[in-house]
């Protein structure tokens, strides 16, 4: 396993233990270079699942993609890189739980917005900005009248 500060493919495994779900080994590693430690992720490798984008293209799914578009809706929110992780774990298992080898983007960012609205709304609204492609103000809006009316129902 390369080091990502240094480069060097030697390293040791200090701590090694199952994620959450099971699914997932996480390991620690430290460089036997530069001593510093990293984690690495270990994962049963399945058939890959191909998501077919809005202009009908396909591409394989990519967990990095998913997590990079989270973290950007979560920018300076109060959100622990667990939680995104954990977000990122719960689309991903809804995706191979759908036992489908492709499967829609649009699902994906619905499962994701599901998944958001229950940790921060504002990173949710964030989120559904970018993936719902909001065009003017009254799509936001509307957006936003939507979300507050569920929340009174839920109150």
């Amino acid at each position: 396993m390369k080091c990502p500060y240094c480069g060097c493919e030697e390293s040791k495994v200090v701590d090694s233990r199952p994620t959450d779900e099971g699914e997932r080994i996480r390991r620690r590693r430290e460089c036997l270079s530069c001593a510093k430690r990293f984690t690495t992720y270990e994962i049963i490798e399945t058939t890959p699942v191909m998501v077919v984008k809005r202009d009908n293209s396909r591409e394989p799914f990519n967990r990095q993609k998913l997590t990079k578009g989270i973290l950007r809706a979560c920018e300076k929110r109060p959100i622990s890189l667990d939680q995104i992780d954990g977000i990122v774990d719960l689309v991903e298992t809804k995706i191979q739980n759908k036992l489908d080898r492709e499967i829609p983007s649009e699902l994906i960012g619905e499962y994701t917005m599901e998944a958001l609205k229950g940790v921060d709304e504002v990173a949710y609204i964030r989120f559904a900005c970018v993936y719902r492609q909001f065009q003017d103000i009254n799509t936001f809006m509307e957006e936003l009248k939507r979300l507050m009316n569920e929340q009174e129902l839920n109150n």
